[in-house]
């Protein structure tokens, strides 16, 4: 009897379990190939003209490009589709309706400025993996000591210090657990804290003032030098003359963070007992 009650067990097929469908991520999905698809078929748009009366019409292209840049806005906004995915996309589209030829839409995705960013990425990447960001953040903690604003300035110097060799989103996502780790020493809690709200305000601040200082902390320094070489026919700006330029605007930019951010996030308690010999410790198990 029990033999066969398995031989019948066997034989049926149990349901599977029903995968959900993400009817929402459908929905901005599609809505982005409506708007591109809706440019793509209207008729053409009225010309613009300028106070001189003179006409810009707007060519099928520059139409089927405003549709293609709301696409990917919706997929980017909703995060619907992956960012790397969207980014081909783009080029895609362009070649598969004529909107560029193919040279011109794929060949920016080989531009010195693309790969130039692409290479800071992946230092900031060995830095984080090489543990050499805790190991920096750590030496930082136990030369400010324990006072609440001081350790406030070093974190953002350096925050700010390593956007000068890698860029700022991965500074920040190396950052943060280690100033998870500060918060808890300061109140372990989970409570909302001012010094905690300042803490990570002003990281994220601060990883915005450093990234101008070099090519290295940002894209958008490669990108705007890229377009003023094209704007002035050639003229290039080097790394040491960029950096020249804005470290004195960067490392005003940190300290008046700094400022801003102990007046309006003023710390509860003027000082983090034994976080030194917490750091000391944590450092030597690195």
């Amino acid at each position: 009897m029990t033999e066969n009650a398995n031989t019948i067990s066997e034989g049926i097929s149990m349901p599977s379990e029903k995968v959900a469908i993400d009817w929402k991520r459908i929905f901005f999905i599609l809505l982005g190939l409506g708007l591109f698809f809706t440019f793509y078929l209207m008729n053409d748009l009225p010309d613009a003209v300028d106070p001189a009366g003179k006409h810009f019409p707007l060519p099928s292209q520059g139409r089927m490009a405003i549709g293609l840049f709301l696409m990917a806005a919706v997929w980017w906004i909703f995060e619907v589709m992956p960012i790397g995915a969207t980014a081909i996309g783009i080029g895609l589209f362009q070649v598969i309706f004529s909107i560029r030829t193919s040279d011109q839409a794929l060949k920016d995705f080989f531009d010195p400025s693309v790969w130039f960013i692409f290479g800071s990425v992946v230092m900031g990447l060995g830095f984080a993996h090489s543990g050499l960001t805790k190991r920096m953040a750590y030496k930082m903690l136990g030369v400010v000591g324990e006072n609440t604003n001081f350790i406030l300035l070093g974190t953002f110097l350096i925050v700010a210090g390593m956007t000068l060799l890698m860029a700022h989103t991965a500074v920040a996502a190396a950052m943060f657990p280690l100033l998870l780790a500060i918060n808890s020493l300061y109140d372990d809690s989970g409570e909302p804290t001012r010094f905690g709200k300042g803490l990570f305000v002003g990281m994220a601040w601060t990883a915005g003032a450093g990234s101008i200082i070099t090519f290295l902390g940002s894209a958008r320094g490669v990108a705007g030098a890229g377009m003023f070489k094209k704007f002035t026919g050639g003229t290039e700006i080097g790394f040491f003359e960029f950096s020249y330029y804005n470290l004195p605007v960067g490392l005003l930019m940190v300290f008046l963070i700094w400022l801003i951010v102990i007046f309006i996030f003023k710390p509860e308690k003027s000082r983090i007992d034994g976080l030194r010999e917490r750091v000391t410790g944590l450092a030597k198990d690195l």
